[in-house]
């Protein structure tokens, strides 16, 4: 494999896979505390990295291009389809609706220096403007997905350069037992990025290119728990009880209004790409895998994100926490019950083989299922 393949293939899961979660790592973890928050970085960023690896054993032991919704009925059954099926939808739609909320947050902070626009009506435009390019069917996935990368990680940049005098080990709390289980939603969300690994082993085409596929999992994988792990103790080692849902606007008083706003202005490009990427995705998956014309396909995509978002669910933190629970709790099983039966009856010899202990599997499934179902129930 050349060296420009790999950087390309590790740079798309890292893209994948740091998004607008990583804006809402630092408030729940200050809310939470500094020991719940290093345990969900080492726990679930162990988990992640097991259910990437074992997704990206499940593509190279199946013969043809498929995708989860694809490996779930061919390995599990109709019932296992269903469900991927459900956790699509809920956590795209979850997805694009935190996008917006986070949207309008970014375009009033991006603004305040200059003028005032509320957070909704900032949403309202936010979600317009890019809803328009949906609907036209403009596609830009790839070089939006390459400016994304680009925008987060300027954004990362300029907070830990200009953060780095105002650290404060006062800031930081223990533990907060009444929030201990906050992150567990947020953080999953945040960390997972197994829709891309079909992606980029459809893009090795030689055999010789997929034996590094398996570094380039660990690899992005482990990069991305450390800079998620960094950005949220850094911004929380500043701003402290003050840390505002988004991550930037708490850091107001530390950095002041222009700093913040160039961040804002950055993060907005950043969650703008995501926006495009994630409702091209969704229209695009009801009209081929569903035959559902295209202008319903592109009405749901654009207009039921709006819809929720106008009746009242504008809460950051607990719609990054359901898409997260819905996405990582279902797919995250689901995909650990089509790991076991393509190690059985996969039809291709994989380029890398993950050896792992029967008994492993089931305590990572309980680890989700009771994570998700202690999160859904403190969330009520």
């Amino acid at each position: 494999m050349t060296r420009n393949k790999a950087l390309l293939a590790l740079s798309t899961l890292v893209g994948t896979i740091i998004g607008a979660g990583i804006f809402g790592l630092p408030y729940v973890l200050s809310l939470a505390g500094v020991i719940p928050g290093l345990f969900y970085f080492f726990l679930l960023g162990g988990a992640v990295l097991l259910l990437h690896l074992m997704f990206g054993e499940i593509t190279l032991r199946t013969k043809g291009s498929h995708r989860l919704i694809g490996y779930a009925g061919m390995y599990v059954g109709s019932w296992a389809k269903a469900l991927v099926v459900f956790s699509t939808f809920v956590g795209v739609l979850g997805a694009l609706l935190a996008y917006v909320i986070i949207g309008g947050e970014f375009i009033q902070t991006a603004l305040s220096p200059f003028i005032y626009v509320s957070s909704v009506t900032a949403s309202v435009i936010f979600w317009a403007v890019l809803s328009f390019f949906i609907i036209q069917g403009i596609q830009l996935i790839t070089k939006m997905e390459f400016f994304m990368n680009i925008a987060l990680f300027l954004v990362m940049g300029i907070i830990f350069l200009f953060a780095a005098p105002y650290l404060d080990s006062a800031n930081f709390t223990a533990i907060s037992v009444p929030n201990i289980i906050l992150p567990f939603g947020v953080v999953l969300f945040a960390l997972t990025g197994w829709s891309a690994i079909p992606e980029i082993a459809d893009f090795f085409k030689q055999r010789k290119d997929r034996r590094s596929f398996k570094n380039i999992i660990i690899f992005a994988s482990v990069i991305t728990v450390i800079l998620s792990a960094v950005f949220a103790f850094v911004v929380v080692g500043v701003s402290g009880v003050n840390t505002s849902e988004d991550a930037l606007s708490g850091l107001v008083p530390f950095l002041g209004e222009r700093v913040v706003a160039l961040g804002a202005l950055l993060g907005l490009i950043a969650v703008s790409a995501s926006f495009l990427v994630l409702g091209n995705y969704l229209k695009n998956s009801m009209r081929y895998d569903f035959n559902i014309p295209y202008l319903f396909s592109a009405g749901v995509a654009v207009v039921v994100p709006i819809s929720l978002f106008l009746l009242g669910f504008r809460e950051f933190i607990s719609v990054l926490s359901i898409a997260g629970i819905a996405i990582g709790v279902i797919e995250g099983i689901i995909i650990i019950l089509i790991f076991k039966r393509a190690k059985k009856i996969g039809k291709r010899d994989p380029e890398y083989v993950i050896n792992l202990p029967g008994l492993l599997l089931y305590p990572l499934i309980v680890i989700l299922a009771l994570g998700g179902l202690f999160a859904v129930l403190l969330s009520l």
